[in-house]
């Protein structure tokens, strides 16, 4: 009936109602069978208090000796009425609530919420706290998730129980049934004046609580660093900080939960006092039976009691509401980054690059890089080099596209990237960088990323060209898993930082991709360790184009050519020898190097 992983069409919508049907597209069936075994459980409660005073009166005008003779029938249907058709409805309002609606609603809304929120450039998630982003994922989805069970388990429910009420006693006491109905117009307008405010608290609660989570993830993300700079006081203040936040929010939201429910109570207390006390009054006049007033009684305690529930119950529903709202605040925004409608997929390609004329400066006046034109051709390997804020970076995130060139274009194989899908560019540039990204996986499923369709012996040739087959089946993890199966830990810090580059190195070999970006892939690393990545690194600069990062000379000093940055305009390029010969910036860096490291006034003045 419903497909819990399907994809929502389009972008999630700004405003609360299109954002819910966003979120709920393709369970319309799922809640409609749902709705309808609680609007059946509803009505159950008005047959209950019917039969109550039919058995009364049946009871009190028959003998003591006869009651069983004459009213078997009767007896015989509220009997089966209490053991057979009132739980099987309830049972099917529970079945439908719990096999149909939380199973499916939550992965359903969590899965597109997901979606979504990875599609999101990388400037979304620069900005924002990684454990702040799961929470507001995890948090709308629930929300949303418990906004439809309560809908159909409280408001349809009780709008069957007080619908059938109401008919009921029509046929007891009208003055009853329209004071019942006044009573539900009061109710009504009691919880609309609470509400909102319920609904406000319940969004500052939300936005407070996931900034708890972040603060915690942050620190716990980074705890080498906290411990590294002894802290862990000055984290445990901010934690403590964000904690407190949380706990105001959560009083503001109790207080006013509290004053709700009080004043709801009370409210509740007038139905019984109503429809008891005119159900006596009418069999003091004689227009109405005993079992009337039993009718009338269970009808209105049932109610009293059912008005605190439907009220707790709807308090909960405009908290899950307040919580979807915050959400969206997060998770319903628009790409800063998307493809063009007409986007194609991109094939596998040659490698020439191209860099005509771009510009770009994150959209401010300066920084970045200005007027790159650059040719690189299949297979030509490109050293880049440049002191900090040269733009270096700057030039590879662009032609991954993580930002779009805000003049000129880039092309690849003559193709502006821009006409084609981020998706398939990416597929074709593989790219090893000094931060080696790590997933808390095993060996095999970190190299797999790669390819995750590589067979076992390419995925072993890799890692062994790589020069990481040895270690990697020395690996034992907390847990026993040896070898491949041993997980890495977060972002691979059971691994030395040699490891983790021969990984990164098995990785990109698997992928095979036809352009290969270097981003200082050597850099942090000993000699010795730096001679075996080097050693790798040439096998899987084979026949492909390679542009390569470093501030090492030494590293790229045999690159085919090399482009020289200076405050994001190319100022040199040419071979190492031609750049030495033309004494330029380029001589100045490699004279200033020590122990190959750059070391010039430039690279300690700038900042990227």
């Amino acid at each position: 009936m419903i497909d819990p992983f399907s994809k929502a069409s389009g972008p999630p919508p700004h405003t609360l109602g299109a954002f819910l049907r966003w979120c709920l597209s393709g369970a319309g069936k799922v809640m409609t069978v749902a709705g309808l075994a609680s609007v059946l459980a509803g009505s159950m409660e008005v047959v209950s208090a019917w039969l109550l005073g039919r058995v009364i009166d049946a009871a009190l005008a028959s003998a003591p000796d006869q009651v069983l003779a004459e009213n078997a029938g009767l007896l015989a249907l509220f009997i089966g009425f209490y053991l057979i058709l009132r739980p099987l409805a309830f049972a099917a309002s529970s079945a439908t609530t719990n096999l149909l609606i939380l199973p499916n609603i939550l992965p359903l809304v969590l899965s597109r919420l997901h979606r979504w929120t990875m599609g999101q450039d990388v400037t979304f998630f620069d900005n924002d706290f990684a454990g702040r982003i799961a929470q507001k994922q995890m948090q709308t989805a629930r929300a949303v998730t418990d906004t439809v069970a309560e809908t159909i388990n409280t408001a349809l429910f009780a709008a069957a129980s007080v619908l059938g009420s109401v008919l009921l006693l029509l046929g007891i006491d009208r003055w009853g049934a329209l004071g019942l109905v006044l009573w539900a117009i009061g109710l009504g307008f009691l919880i609309r004046a609470f509400l909102p405010k319920v609904r406000g608290h319940s969004k500052a609660r939300a936005s407070a609580r996931a900034m708890v989570t972040g603060q915690v993830v942050d620190t716990i993300t980074n705890i080498k660093t906290v411990k590294l700079f002894a802290h862990a006081e000055h984290e445990d203040r901010a934690a403590l900080g964000a904690m407190e936040r949380f706990r105001a929010a959560t009083v503001s939201f109790g207080r006013i939960s509290a004053t709700y429910r009080t004043v709801q109570m009370a409210y509740s207390g007038v139905l019984p006092v109503m429809l008891v006390g005119g159900a006596i009054l009418l069999w003091s006049q004689g227009a109405a039976s005993a079992g009337d007033i039993a009718a009338s009684g269970a009808i209105a305690i049932r109610l009293a009691q059912m008005s605190g529930w439907v009220s707790t119950a709807l308090m909960g529903l405009w908290t899950h509401i307040g919580e979807v709202e915050d959400g969206m605040r997060t998770l319903a925004r628009g790409y800063g980054l998307t493809d063009a409608p007409d986007a194609t997929e991109l094939g596998r390609v040659a490698g020439e690059i191209r860099f005509d004329h771009v510009d770009f400066a994150y959209g401010r006046q300066s920084g970045g890089v200005e007027g790159i034109d650059l040719t690189i051709q299949a297979g030509e390997r490109i050293g880049i080099v440049g002191a900090s804020g040269a733009g270096k970076s700057t030039l590879v995130s662009l032609l991954l596209r993580l930002y779009d060139a805000e003049k000129g274009a880039i092309l690849i194989d003559g193709t502006d990237i821009r006409r084609v899908t981020q998706e398939s560019l990416r597929r074709q540039i593989a790219m090893v960088t000094q931060e080696t990204a790590m997933f808390n996986r095993s060996a095999r499923e970190n190299i797999l990323y790669g390819r995750p369709d590589a067979s076992e012996a390419e995925l072993i040739a890799a890692a062994e060209q790589a020069e990481a087959d040895g270690f990697i089946r020395e690996l034992v993890d907390h847990e026993g898993n040896r070898g491949y199966e041993a997980k890495l830990g977060e972002r691979g810090v059971k691994l030395s930082g040699g490891q983790r580059q021969r990984i990164a190195l098995a990785r990109a070999f698997l992928k095979d991709a036809p352009i290969l970006v270097l981003d200082e892939a050597t850099s942090a690393l000993d000699s010795e360790v730096e001679a075996q990545i080097q050693r790798a690194l040439h096998r899987v600069m084979a026949g492909k184009t390679v542009l390569a990062i470093a501030h090492r000379l030494s590293t790229i000093a045999e690159m085919d050519r090399i482009v020289v940055l200076d405050e994001g305009r190319i100022v040199e390029q040419g071979s190492h020898e031609e750049l030495l010969t033309a004494n330029g910036l380029y001589a100045r860096y490699w004279a200033r190097q020590s122990g190959g490291f750059l070391l010039c006034d430039e690279a300690e003045d700038a900042a990227e």
